[in-house]
C-alpha cells in the first residue's frame, strides 16, 4: 500500500510545495478543495490557486525558522471563493516537498453537522406523514365507497349532485395521501447515465412549458454510470425544475425564466457521516424571486409551500426519493438565484427505507 494511496484516502486536504512554493503533490481531498487535478497542479506556485495573505507569512517563516505553525480558523480565497479553515504548515527540509499544509475545512465540518441535521428531521418528518396519510386513507376509503353506492340508489339529478362532489373530493383526498405515501417498494438500480435522465427531464419540461421556459445545459461528459432507479430519479429531478419553472411563472413572465442545469463530478464528499469518494454533483439554479427566508429551513418538510396552490410535496419527495439513492439535496437561495444541489454517489448500494418498511402491510 502506497503512501499516495493512503493521503488520497484521508479526509484532511494535504498539499506539498518544493522550496521556491510551487505545487508538488495534492491529495484528493487538496484536489477537491481547490477544484483542480494534481497533474494540472503540478509546478504551479501556490499563488496561483490560493490567495496568500497570512498563509504566505506561515510558508516563509517555516521556511526561514523549520518551524510549523497553525491558524485556526483562517480565511483563505480560492477560486470557489473564501473558505474558512485551520491549517498548519511543516517544514520537511527535502527539496521536492520541502512544505506540507494540512488543510481542514471548517465549513465542511458545519455543512456535515447541518446535513445530520437535516437527515434526522427529514426522516422523522416522511415516518410521521406516512402514519398520518395511512390514518386517513383507511376511513377515507369507507368514505368514498359509501358515497359511490349511496350515488347509484340516488334517482333524483339534485340530489346526486351532492354525492358526485363527496366522490371527486375523496378521489382528490386519496391522490394527495398517495403522494404522501410515496413509492413503498426498494429502487430498481440499473446502471443508467444521469445525463440520459436530465434530458428527459428537460424535454419533459419543455413540454409542459412549451417551449417558453430556457434551459441552458453545462454538462460533465466524463461523468460515468451509476446504479439508480431511472424511473424513480426523473421524477425527483422533475421536481426539482418544476418548482423552479413555477417560482419563475409566479412572478415574471415564463419567457423571460432562465433554468440552469449543471453536472460535474466532486470528489472526497461527506453526505450525512459517510464520506464518498466520488460524487455526481447535479445543479439546478432559476432567476426566480428567491426563496422567502421563513420557509428556508422547512422547504423539504411536506405540506410546506410557497404557492397559494402549492401541495408541499414535489420538494420532499424529491429528497424521499434521493435518500434512497443515498444521496442529498441542499438548496442555497437569494433574490434573483435559488439553486437545488443533488448529491448523487458513484458508488453506492440502495438505501432500504426504514420507514417504508414499517408501513409495509399496512391497509
Amino acid at each position: 500500500m502506497t503512501s499516495n494511496f493512503l493521503l488520497d484516502n484521508l479526509n484532511t486536504a494535504i498539499i506539498t510545495l518544493d522550496e521556491s512554493l510551487k505545487l508538488s503533490f495534492l491529495n484528493q481531498a487538496a484536489e477537491a478543495l481547490l477544484d483542480i487535478s494534481q497533474k494540472s497542479a503540478m509546478g504551479l506556485p501556490v499563488s496561483s490557486l490560493i490567495e496568500l495573505t497570512a498563509l504566505q507569512e506561515d510558508l516563509h517563516r517555516a521556511l526561514q525558522q523549520n518551524q510549523q505553525f497553525t491558524r485556526r480558523e483562517s480565511e483563505l480565497m480560492t477560486h470557489n471563493g473564501a473558505i474558512l479553515v485551520d491549517y498548519t504548515v511543516t517544514p520537511t527540509g527535502t527539496k521536492e516537498a520541502s512544505l506540507i499544509i494540512e488543510v481542514h475545512p471548517r465549513d465542511r465540518l458545519q455543512r456535515i453537522t447541518r446535513e445530520e441535521s437535516l437527515i434526522a428531521k427529514q426522516t422523522t418528518s416522511r415516518i410521521l406523514a406516512r402514519g398520518l396519510a395511512h390514518e386517513i386513507k383507511n376511513p377515507l376509503g369507507g368514505i368514498l365507497g359509501s358515497a359511490q353506492l349511496l350515488d347509484r340508489q340516488l334517482k333524483e339529478p339534485d340530489q346526486k349532485e351532492y354525492t358526485h362532489i363527496i366522490i371527486e373530493e375523496a378521489k382528490r383526498l386519496r391522490d394527495l395521501v398517495d403522494q404522501m405515501l410515496g413509492p413503498i417498494q426498494p429502487p430498481k438500480m440499473v446502471d443508467l447515465n444521469i445525463h440520459e435522465v436530465l434530458e428527459r427531464v428537460i424535454q419533459l419540461t419543455h413540454a409542459e412549458t412549451k417551449g417558453e421556459l430556457t434551459i441552458i445545459k453545462d454538462y460533465d461528459p466524463s461523468i460515468p454510470n451509476f446504479p439508480a432507479d431511472r424511473e424513480r430519479l426523473i421524477q425527483a429531478l422533475l421536481n426539482l425544475v418544476r418548482n423552479a419553472m413555477q417560482a419563475i411563472d409566479q412572478h415574471i413572465l415564463l419567457s423571460d425564466g432562465e433554468v440552469r442545469v449543471t453536472s460535474r463530478i466532486a470528489r472526497q464528499f461527506t453526505i450525512g457521516n459517510k464520506r464518498q469518494r466520488l460524487v455526481c454533483h447535479i445543479t439546478i439554479t432559476d432567476n426566480g424571486p428567491g426563496i422567502p427566508e421563513h420557509l428556508k429551513e422547512s422547504i423539504f418538510y411536506p405540506m410546506i409551500s410557497g404557492r397559494p396552490n402549492g401541495t408541499g410535496l414535489g420538494l420532499p419527495m424529491a429528497q424521499y426519493i434521493i435518500s434512497q439513492h443515498n444521496g442529498l439535496i441542499e438548496c442555497d437561495s437569494k433574490a434573483g438565484q435559488t439553486s437545488f444541489h443533488v448529491y448523487l454517489p458513484l458508488l453506492s448500494e440502495v438505501s432500504q427505507s426504514s420507514e417504508a418498511s414499517q408501513f409495509n402491510g399496512v391497509n
